[in-house]
């Protein structure tokens, strides 16, 4: 058993980057970094699974604003790195959310300096960059939506006050990128997302990219059926409104299975790395 628990966790390290150096997350005594043990956000972001479904379920609803995907359109190799983008989220995720708080400033930064050479124009000639504060309030918005959701269908229920409270401490890393207004709360998440409804939109692009992240290759055999019942309970976590958007079509006949394939899937996870995650390791210090 010990061997399986190894193959597993190796296979997840190798997914999100862990211990490739990317990140540091040895923080100094007296340095509880930008949220410290006691917040809901170290909580939140320590479930592998949940993670992963949301976090894909994230690229999806990210994708259906024009502006959004015009930088992936532009500025990256998305038909072949889409595991690279989840990956790199990942890595800043963990690093923003457990590291020291010169670690987060420095991803933060890095960030922030490639946002600097993402810019251009839509077909129809608009101007984007990948500094407007409301588009970075948009690509915030849809992952901690999704991260939420996703932790809340399968890893543990949270109390409305401790929802809000998510919002609103990862709403700090949103402003440190450059966003403005960030919605703090559930009511506020919501709303928002009504309002910006109208500026979203399926075309030709939008399509293009979807496709290329649903028939993203797993980086190997052995994670290809994780990769698959990933996709599925990504699909089934979005929001109706944007999976019709999407044109991804509902099955609910389809939703239990797959609920019930994802949450076994995080057990065995949480089995295999057995205190090994990004928040155990934090915890330890």
């Amino acid at each position: 058993m010990d061997t399986v628990r190894q193959t597993i966790a190796k296979q997840v390290r190798a997914l999100t980057g862990a211990g490739d150096g990317a990140i540091d997350l040895s923080r100094p005594p007296g340095d509880d970094g930008l949220f410290g043990p006691a917040s809901v956000c170290w909580r939140v972001h320590g479930d592998f699974t949940s993670m992963m479904i949301g976090g894909t379920a994230a690229l999806m609803l990210q994708m259906l604003h024009p502006l959004a995907l015009a930088g992936v359109w532009d500025h990256s190799n998305f038909q072949r790195d889409m595991l690279g983008r989840l990956k790199r989220t990942a890595q800043f995720i963990a690093g923003t959310t457990y590291g020291a708080t010169g670690e987060a400033e420095r991803l933060i930064g890095r960030v922030r300096a490639i946002h600097d050479r993402v810019h251009g124009t839509l077909p129809d000639g608009t101007p984007y960059d990948a500094n407007d504060p409301e588009l970075l309030t948009w690509i915030h918005v849809a992952e901690v939506r999704m991260f939420l959701s996703g932790y809340l269908r399968y890893r543990a229920p949270l109390s409305a006050a401790e929802q809000d409270r998510y919002f609103a401490e990862y709403a700090e890393v949103a402003r440190r990128l450059g966003a403005e207004d960030v919605p703090t709360s559930r009511r506020e998440i919501d709303s928002y997302l009504m309002d910006v409804r109208p500026q979203l939109r399926f075309d030709e692009r939008t399509h293009t990219v979807l496709q290329a992240l649903l028939s993203q290759p797993a980086p190997n055999l052995a994670m290809r059926p994780f990769g698959d019942l990933t996709m599925r309970a990504a699909i089934d976590l979005l929001p109706p409104w944007a999976r019709a958007m999407l044109q991804l079509r509902e099955r609910p006949a389809e939703g239990p299975l797959v609920r019930a394939g994802a949450r076994g899937v995080g057990v065995m996870l949480r089995w295999a790395l057995n205190g090994r995650n990004a928040e155990a390791q934090a915890r330890r210090g």
